[in-house]
C-alpha cells in the first residue's frame, strides 16, 4: 500500500546529517544518551516514546518504538495502556484549555 510515510524512509534518518553532520552528530549522541539505561531502563524510556509518538502523531516514531517496546520485552497489553496515558493527557490539555476560552467568553459577554 503506498502512503506519504514510507516504512523504509525510517532507515534514511542518519541521512538527515548530510549537510549537516556536526548538527547531526550532536543530535544522535544526545537521542543515544537519552535512551540509554539511567534511572529509567530502556523499556520504560521505550514505552513512554511509544507513548509520546502517539500524541505528536509521528508513524515514523510509533514504526520505531512499537519495536522496540516489542525488542526490550514490552508486551502489547502495556503499550495500549501508554498509549491510553498520552491520550488522557493529549485530552485533558485540550480541555484544560476551555478555561481559557470561557475567561474570554465572560469578559467579552459583560
Amino acid at each position: 500500500m503506498e502512503t506519504y510515510y514510507k516504512p523504509g524512509d525510517l532507515l534514511k534518518f542518519e541521512e538527515i546529517g548530510k549537510e549537516a553532520p556536526e548538527m547531526a552528530k550532536k543530535f544522535f549522541d544526545y537521542y543515544a544518551t537519552v535512551f540509554a539505561e539511567g534511572d529509567l531502563t530502556e523499556r520504560e524510556k521505550s514505552l513512554i516514546a511509544l507513548a509520546v509518538a502517539h500524541a505528536i502523531q509521528c508513524p515514523y516514531c510509533i514504526d520505531a518504538y512499537t519495536q522496540a517496546c516489542l525488542e526490550k520485552g514490552s508486551n502489547p497489553a502495556e503499550m495500549t495502556e501508554a498509549i491510553h496515558v498520552a491520550t488522557a493527557i493529549r485530552g485533558g490539555a485540550s480541555l484544560v484549555h476551555g478555561v481559557q476560552m470561557r475567561n474570554v467568553s465572560e469578559n467579552l459577554s459583560m
